[in-house]
Protein backbone atom coordinates (compact mmCIF):
# COMPACT_ATOMS: atom_id res chain seq x y z
CA UNK A 1 0.00 0.00 0.00
CA UNK A 2 1.51 3.23 -0.93
CA UNK A 3 1.71 5.66 1.76
CA UNK A 4 -0.27 9.13 1.14
CA UNK A 5 -0.34 11.98 3.21
CA UNK A 6 -2.24 14.95 3.52
CA UNK A 7 -0.89 18.45 4.61
CA UNK A 8 -3.55 20.96 5.49
CA UNK A 9 -3.50 24.41 5.79
CA UNK A 10 -4.76 27.78 4.91
CA UNK A 11 -1.69 28.96 3.32
CA UNK A 12 -2.48 32.19 3.46
CA UNK A 13 -0.24 32.42 1.65
CA UNK A 14 2.54 29.22 1.80
CA UNK A 15 5.73 30.93 3.83
CA UNK A 16 9.62 29.14 3.58
CA UNK A 17 8.56 26.91 7.03
CA UNK A 18 5.27 25.47 5.14
CA UNK A 19 7.78 24.61 2.38
CA UNK A 20 10.08 23.07 4.08
CA UNK A 21 7.37 20.88 6.10
CA UNK A 22 6.29 20.14 2.30
CA UNK A 23 9.79 19.26 1.17
CA UNK A 24 10.79 16.79 3.65
CA UNK A 25 7.31 15.21 3.72
CA UNK A 26 7.52 14.44 0.15
CA UNK A 27 10.72 12.74 1.15
CA UNK A 28 8.65 10.31 3.23
CA UNK A 29 5.80 9.79 2.04
CA UNK A 30 4.97 8.34 -1.68
CA UNK A 31 2.20 10.83 -2.49
CA UNK A 32 1.58 14.26 -0.62
CA UNK A 33 -1.60 16.39 -1.29
CA UNK A 34 -1.12 19.75 0.32
CA UNK A 35 -4.78 20.92 0.73
CA UNK A 36 -6.29 24.52 1.20
CA UNK A 37 -8.63 23.76 3.65
CA UNK A 38 -11.55 26.55 4.56
CA UNK A 39 -10.91 28.46 8.44
CA UNK A 40 -14.01 30.35 9.18
CA UNK A 41 -11.77 31.87 12.16
CA UNK A 42 -9.28 33.55 9.02
CA UNK A 43 -10.36 35.97 6.65
CA UNK A 44 -7.53 35.28 3.77
CA UNK A 45 -6.16 37.66 1.66
CA UNK A 46 -5.53 35.51 -1.16
CA UNK A 47 -8.71 33.46 -2.81
CA UNK A 48 -8.17 29.61 -2.31
CA UNK A 49 -7.19 29.72 -5.90
CA UNK A 50 -4.86 31.92 -5.94
CA UNK A 51 -2.90 30.63 -2.78
CA UNK A 52 -3.41 26.90 -4.95
CA UNK A 53 -1.46 28.41 -7.57
CA UNK A 54 1.47 30.13 -5.74
CA UNK A 55 1.57 26.59 -3.74
CA UNK A 56 1.88 24.42 -6.95
CA UNK A 57 4.70 27.32 -8.48
CA UNK A 58 6.88 26.78 -5.46
CA UNK A 59 6.19 23.17 -4.77
CA UNK A 60 6.75 22.32 -9.34
CA UNK A 61 9.97 20.24 -8.88
CA UNK A 62 8.36 17.85 -6.44
CA UNK A 63 7.26 15.11 -8.48
CA UNK A 64 4.83 13.78 -5.68
CA UNK A 65 3.54 16.32 -4.27
CA UNK A 66 -0.48 17.48 -5.51
CA UNK A 67 -2.11 21.33 -4.33
CA UNK A 68 -5.65 21.39 -4.09
CA UNK A 69 -8.43 23.02 -2.24
CA UNK A 70 -11.41 21.44 -0.10
CA UNK A 71 -14.44 22.86 1.85
CA UNK A 72 -15.65 20.44 4.44
CA UNK A 73 -13.50 18.41 6.67
CA UNK A 74 -10.15 16.98 6.30
CA UNK A 75 -11.22 13.44 7.08
CA UNK A 76 -13.53 13.44 4.59
CA UNK A 77 -10.91 14.65 1.56
CA UNK A 78 -8.18 12.29 3.28
CA UNK A 79 -10.56 9.11 2.22
CA UNK A 80 -11.30 10.87 -0.96
CA UNK A 81 -7.82 11.02 -1.64
CA UNK A 82 -7.20 7.66 -0.35
CA UNK A 83 -4.65 8.81 2.33
CA UNK A 84 -3.61 7.23 5.52
CA UNK A 85 -1.88 9.95 7.13
CA UNK A 86 -1.74 13.74 7.99
CA UNK A 87 1.65 15.80 7.93
CA UNK A 88 1.49 18.84 10.25
CA UNK A 89 4.39 21.31 11.00
CA UNK A 90 4.84 21.99 14.32
CA UNK A 91 6.65 25.55 15.33
CA UNK A 92 6.93 25.43 18.58
CA UNK A 93 5.25 24.05 21.93
CA UNK A 94 2.58 26.37 21.60
CA UNK A 95 1.51 25.04 18.48
CA UNK A 96 0.98 21.32 20.04
CA UNK A 97 -2.29 21.81 22.32
CA UNK A 98 -3.87 23.37 19.14
CA UNK A 99 -2.80 20.74 16.97
CA UNK A 100 -3.21 17.65 20.07
CA UNK A 101 -7.20 18.93 20.40
CA UNK A 102 -7.14 18.60 16.21
CA UNK A 103 -5.41 15.26 15.94
CA UNK A 104 -7.85 13.97 18.80
CA UNK A 105 -11.04 15.42 17.20
CA UNK A 106 -9.80 13.62 13.38
CA UNK A 107 -9.06 10.36 15.19
CA UNK A 108 -12.82 10.63 16.82
CA UNK A 109 -13.61 10.88 13.11
CA UNK A 110 -11.54 8.27 11.61
CA UNK A 111 -9.86 6.01 13.85
CA UNK A 112 -7.82 4.64 10.67
CA UNK A 113 -6.10 7.85 9.74
CA UNK A 114 -2.73 8.40 11.35
CA UNK A 115 -1.23 12.11 12.11
CA UNK A 116 2.77 12.71 11.54
CA UNK A 117 3.47 15.87 13.30
CA UNK A 118 7.41 16.91 11.98
CA UNK A 119 9.00 20.14 13.37
CA UNK A 120 10.12 22.58 11.79
CA UNK A 121 13.22 24.07 10.44
CA UNK A 122 14.61 26.06 13.56
CA UNK A 123 15.05 29.28 11.55
CA UNK A 124 11.10 28.91 10.66
CA UNK A 125 10.11 28.26 14.30
CA UNK A 126 8.55 32.21 15.12
CA UNK A 127 7.27 31.95 11.17
CA UNK A 128 3.45 32.38 10.30
CA UNK A 129 1.08 33.43 7.41
CA UNK A 130 -0.27 36.34 9.82
CA UNK A 131 3.74 37.81 10.35
CA UNK A 132 4.35 37.35 6.90
CA UNK A 133 1.29 39.45 5.70
CA UNK A 134 1.71 41.78 8.55
CA UNK A 135 5.29 42.87 7.84
CA UNK A 136 4.45 42.94 4.10
CA UNK A 137 1.61 45.03 4.54
CA UNK A 138 4.29 47.82 5.40
CA UNK A 139 6.75 47.42 3.02
CA UNK A 140 9.17 45.39 5.11
CA UNK A 141 11.98 42.91 3.44
CA UNK A 142 9.93 39.40 3.59
CA UNK A 143 12.28 37.91 0.72
CA UNK A 144 13.73 35.00 3.68
CA UNK A 145 10.40 34.67 5.14
CA UNK A 146 8.36 33.32 1.67
CA UNK A 147 9.32 32.23 -1.94
CA UNK A 148 9.92 35.22 -4.78
CA UNK A 149 6.92 34.45 -6.11
CA UNK A 150 4.82 34.85 -2.78
CA UNK A 151 7.01 38.27 -1.95
CA UNK A 152 5.65 39.33 -5.38
CA UNK A 153 2.05 38.65 -4.76
CA UNK A 154 2.24 39.82 -1.46
CA UNK A 155 3.95 43.15 -3.27
CA UNK A 156 0.78 43.01 -5.81
CA UNK A 157 -1.90 42.70 -2.90
CA UNK A 158 -0.29 45.81 -1.49
CA UNK A 159 -0.15 48.32 -4.17
CA UNK A 160 -3.41 46.71 -5.65
CA UNK A 161 -5.84 45.83 -2.42
CA UNK A 162 -7.21 42.40 -1.08
CA UNK A 163 -10.06 42.61 -4.09
CA UNK A 164 -7.68 42.78 -6.93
Amino acid sequence: MASVAVCPGSFDPITNGHLDIIQRGAKVFDKVFVVILSNSSKKPLFSAEERAELIRHVTAHIPNVEVDHYQGLLVDYAKEVNANAILRGLRAVSDFEYEMQITSMNRVLDDQLETFFMMTNSQYSFLSSSIVKEVAKYGADISDLVPKVVEEALIHKRLTGPTA
